[in-house]
């Protein structure tokens, strides 16, 4: 059955500001170095106005946005459900997606009064990223921006774990998963980051409810989830909750399990500049491959090579004709 789209996907809407630091700007700020920390909006303010500069980089974001562009820049067809403000921030995300090639909800939902969600992405030297998000109207995302059609019409349904820190973002993720279960779409889940492991560890086991067909996760994640310190066991553990998985481990490469074997996926060696995106990144490639009839290990290398792309830049995307020169190397395809 021919279908829309290859990805539909749910997440916040966050629009990406990138800059450079050092460690002494979050300790004279009291910042938690390499952790996604939610903040008010008079937080933010308070940083940005510390920082002083102008960011380096502006863009659409949020972890599954950057996901799906990517996925659509390799050339999946890709939708994604989220929330803007009508205000300026949101008039940018709307056309970021469209510009990127990506369908979503916002083309026939009318947007709410309120201040689009922002991410001040900060990047030190060692390539560490910290993000402080004031989530804005995103924090609101529910059930009303999930569309069934588009969801019953995709191959894959790709839920982002940053939803589980609001309760009307995981009912929508639950909604949203239930419709594709029914519909006979697979479904995926990104945990996102270790403090949404560590804090919202229920909230993830409703998101994931009797499994999910793939997770994606990096190894202090799967850890985490798991409760134990040796990914030997984690990735055990984890065929409990995904019939299919994937671990990052940074410099190490990453291990696949495709349902019936682990894969082992050799790294890419690059100076890392910026980790900011490489998961998404990841995750969107991989996706983009496992929906166009390639292999579990052709997936990973290819994820692994965009991904390695990407931490050898600022910012967490990369060029489409970057991406489409990798796809040419990995699949053979352009």
């Amino acid at each position: 059955m021919t279908k829309s789209y290859d990805l539909y996907a749910i997440g916040n809407a966050l629009v990406d500001m990138e800059y450079e630091v050092h460690d002494e700007f979050f300790n004279k700020h009291r910042i938690d170095k390499g952790l996604m920390t939610l903040v008010d909006e008079e937080r933010q303010g308070y940083l940005l106005e510390a920082l002083g500069t102008a960011p380096k980089k502006q863009q659409c974001g949020g972890s599954a946005a950057n996901t799906v562009i990517a996925a659509a820049q390799l050339g999946a067809r890709t939708f994604y459900s989220c929330k803007v403000a009508k205000d300026p921030i949101g008039n940018f995300y709307f056309q970021d997606l469209l510009d990127n090639g990506v369908q979503s909800n916002l083309v026939h939902q009318d947007r709410e009064d309120g201040i689009t969600g922002k991410c001040l992405v900060m990047i030190t030297p060692d390539a560490e990223r910290t993000m402080n998000t004031f989530l804005g109207i995103t924090s609101s995302i529910s059930k009303n921006q999930v569309d069934p059609d588009a969801i019953r019409n995709s191959h894959y349904m790709y839920m982002e774990g940053y939803l589980v820190a609001s309760p009307t973002g995981r009912e929508a993720a639950v909604h949203a998963k239930r419709i594709a279960e029914a519909a006979g779409v697979k479904t995926a889940l990104t945990f996102s980051d270790v403090n949404m492991v560590k804090f919202f560890k229920e909230g993830l086991l409703e998101m994931i409810g009797e499994g999910v067909d793939l997770i994606f996760c990096n190894e202090s994640e799967a850890c985490s989830f798991t409760g134990t310190t040796d990914v030997m066991i984690a990735r055990e553990k984890l065929k409990n909750f995904a019939k299919t998985f994937v671990i990052t481990l940074g410099e190490n490469g990453a291990v696949i399990f495709d349902g019936e074997t682990f894969i082992d996926i050799e790294p890419y060696m690059v100076k890392a500049i910026d980790s900011n995106g490489a998961g998404d990144m990841y995750a969107g490639a991989f996706l983009y491959a496992i929906t166009h009839q390639h292999s579990y290990a052709s997936a990973g290398k290819l994820a692994s090579l965009a991904a390695s792309r990407v931490v050898s830049q600022f910012g967490p995307r990369l060029k489409t004709e970057a991406l489409l020169e990798i796809k040419s190397m990995v699949l053979g395809t352009v």
